[in-house]
């Protein structure tokens, strides 16, 4: 800068600084152009000024705006000093004191103070924790801000955290939307899923599936109960979306994209290098859902062809389902390799296709059974193969096999056949009793009340594996009225009094059932039917006894209930996660059968935690022996003459090697309060009953002792 021009800025700047405005702006940029020396007395001179004036704004607009000119100092504490001397504004003064001159870089202390002038009643903010809220007071004595969340009314802040947690959204921000048009977000969730989920992530950035589900719910745009349903939907529409990625692996995240890929050249050069089979396998869905496939030349077919043999490759042996997965894919475009004769081949192989089944998504298992039967020259020794296999298959498999083959006459016989055995699959007959509807004309089925007796089985008792999961369907059946409902209408409507009668007895017969579900569908039946009400079994009432068990068995029940709620929960939580990228929720055995389980590990931790807290732990040092007690040794005869001694514990006390029995066990039950002399009713292994008597009662050895003690 000339010496003309230097001077024609000082006239301008004296100019200002006479006047009685302060064009902060104007001055800012005459210090660009200024020597060091001349910019930092400048600037005091303008401080000075405001200072006079006490008007805090300027001198704070002032100090923002030169902070980061390398031109010019300040000194951290005359600047606290001097904002404090240009108000008497106390909220303003607390703001100062807040914000730490003394302790951050200046640059920081003046973003915090600007922050905090800007948090004013009324004004929405936003916080990770919390979402969008509303600011409702600023407590200057206190130093504090509340603001009131949609789910945290009148949450608290202290100056310094308000400025580290809360943010202003822009008026676009999809919670500011919401909170000004909840309307507007009910027609998205309704109609528009897929344009929901992408305005969530352009305000949020892109995210795993299970954080998006973790913060739409949070932020209450899609509630929990509703996640399942708006994600079904939201899925399909985003699979169409030339905007959005969906990974292969759902811990990845889902990407909005600045543009639409256009799956050329850069596209195909960087699919040809990719070397991570599910990633293949996810390129080739979205290069076929975006109608490319169709279209697409030899020389590309070719590429995707090479693409999928090393995916095939990299499978083999260490992921079945993966390798099921590239075979559809190769099925179903009719490319030329891998081969898919090879790959039906390895699948039959070991019966390796029925691991498969297990492993697949549910919406691939219909394309599997079609793989194994699309080979014409060997339909009818597949067929044998798969129907022989029925026993050892999933729910989905089973499912599938059976929609196929429903009207083959051979395949009728074979299921009518496997309901007739006692042992009778239990996917078959979940499958059976919840599809009424499609078995009408089935003649080659046994009676209904053959079936709702297998099902009723299922039902009871402690199942593992597929059971349980075919369990926890049977149980939804039977606490579904409407289903209920029908059963007792066809079991009326076809003259079969007698069986619904029978079937009325057998389920009220029926253990191992929630006491209160079970009385609740007795009630829905005889209100259905008030001819049952005859046949209702009169139970008497419970009597109330202490529950006792060993110190080393409640030890165990501990040690059991901490592996569930620290490992078989958080293991359940992660399949759940896993499943529901495997696509529409509706159609889907595997998120389904980890919702079941879910429910059941829930339901374990509960009643596990109410046990741990009835039952009592106890030595049995003081067991009398007069009578047969808990916590006695027993010596019997049985008929054959022979002596067995027998020691009765508590409820959660076996150990057949050692002849431990708990007090709930019936030979337990048959025995207590008996004494030296009486006789009592048992039961050998094939059920049959004799009578022994009681030869001696003892107390605890001194090896039992130990066993009680877990010593």
């Amino acid at each position: 800068m000339d010496k003309k021009t230097i001077e024609e800025v000082e006239a301008r700047f004296e100019e200002l600084m006479n006047g009685e405005s302060f064009p902060v702006d104007e001055v800012i940029s005459m210090l660009s152009n200024l020597p060091i020396n001349k910019a930092q007395e400048w600037i005091a001179k303008f401080c000075a000024k405001a200072l006079d004036a006490r008007d805090f704004n300027t001198l704070l607009a002032i100090y923002t705006n030169c902070a980061g000119n390398s031109n010019i100092k300040f000194n951290n504490i005359e600047v606290r000093d001097s904002l404090k001397k240009s108000t008497a504004d106390r909220t303003l003064l607390s703001f100062v004191d807040a914000v730490r001159f003394d302790a951050r870089d200046i640059r920081d202390s003046l973003n915090r103070l600007n922050s905090l002038i800007s948090f004013t009643p009324g004004k929405l903010v936003f916080c990770d924790a919390w979402g969008l809220g509303e600011i409702k007071r600023i407590d200057s004595f206190y130093r504090k801000l509340t603001v009131d969340f949609r789910t945290r009314k009148g949450h608290q802040f202290a100056f310094d955290a308000a400025c580290e947690m809360l943010t202003f959204p822009k008026e676009d921000h999809i919670l500011v939307v919401a909170y000004k048009d909840s309307a507007k977000i009910e027609s998205m969730k309704k109609d528009a899923p897929g344009e929901l989920v992408k305005a969530f992530l352009s305000c949020f950035g892109n995210m795993p599936v299970s954080r998006l589900e973790e913060l739409i719910s949070l932020y209450g745009l899609v509630s929990a109960s509703e996640w399942k349903n708006f994600w079904d939907k939201a899925r399909g529409d985003l699979r169409k979306d030339k905007m959005v990625k969906i990974p292969a692996r759902r811990a990845e995240p889902l990407v909005l994209k600045e543009q639409a890929e256009d799956y050329g050249d850069n596209w195909l050069t960087a699919f040809v290098s990719i070397t991570d089979a599910k990633e293949v396998l996810a390129q080739i869905n979205e290069y076929n859902a975006a109608g490319k496939m169709k279209t697409a030349s030899d020389d590309v077919k070719a590429k995707i062809s090479d693409r999928l043999e090393f995916a095939a490759l990299s499978a083999r042996g260490t992921d079945i389902a993966l390798y099921t997965r590239v075979a559809l894919v190769t099925k179903e475009f009719g490319l030329s390799a891998p081969s898919i004769a090879d790959m039906r081949t390895y699948l039959v192989e070991n019966d390796r296709y029925i691991d498969a089944a297990r492993k697949l998504p549910a919406r691939d298992v219909k394309g599997l059974l079609e793989l194994l039967l699309s080979d014409e020259a060997s339909v009818a020794e597949t067929k044998k193969m798969i129907f022989a296999a029925i026993p050892e298959m999933n729910f989905a498999f089973v499912s599938e096999i059976i929609e196929h083959f429903k009207d083959d006459t051979e395949f009728r016989k074979l299921i009518g056949d496997m309901l007739r055995d006692s042992n009778a699959p239990a996917t078959v007959v979940t499958y059976v009793t919840g599809h009424r509807g499609k078995f009408e004309d089935w003649q080659e089925l046994p009676s209904l009340l053959t079936i709702l007796y297998h099902a009723i089985v299922l039902g009871e008792g402690r199942q593992n594996g597929e059971k349980h999961q075919m369990q926890n369907i049977i149980r939804r059946l039977f606490a579904d009225e409407k289903w209920v409902n029908g059963i007792l209408d066809e079991l009326k409507a076809k003259g079969s009094d007698g069986d619904m009668i029978l079937f009325f007895e057998r389920f009220q017969a029926s253990f191992a059932w929630d006491v209160a579900k079970h009385q609740l569908i007795t009630k829905r039946m005889t209100k259905h039917m008030p001819e049952l009400e005859t046949y209702v079994t009169a139970t008497a009432a419970p009597v109330v006894v202490e529950r006792i068990t060993s110190i080393r068995s409640y030890m165990e029940r501990e040690a059991e209930y901490q592996d569930l709620i620290n490992k078989q929960i958080p293991a359940n939580a992660k399949k759940i996660d896993e499943a529901r990228g495997y696509g529409d929720l509706r159609e889907n055995f595997e998120y389904q059968a980890a919702k079941d389980e879910q429910r059941a590990l829930l339901q374990k931790q509960t009643l596990m935690q109410q046990d741990l807290k009835d039952v009592k732990a106890v030595d049995f040092a003081n067991a009398s022996t007069d009578e047969v007690n808990p916590g006695t040794m027993v010596t019997i005869v049985n008929t054959a003459g022979e002596e067995v001694i027998y020691t009765i514990l508590g409820e959660w006390d076996n150990d057949l090697e050692a002849r431990i029995i708990s007090n709930k066990a019936q030979l337990a039950k048959n025995m207590l309060g008996k004494k030296v002399g009486d006789k009592f009713e048992m039961s050998d292994a094939q059920g049959v009953i004799s009578e022994a008597t009681i030869k001696a009662i003892a107390g605890l050895s001194p090896e039992m002792v130990n066993w009680v003690k877990n010593s």
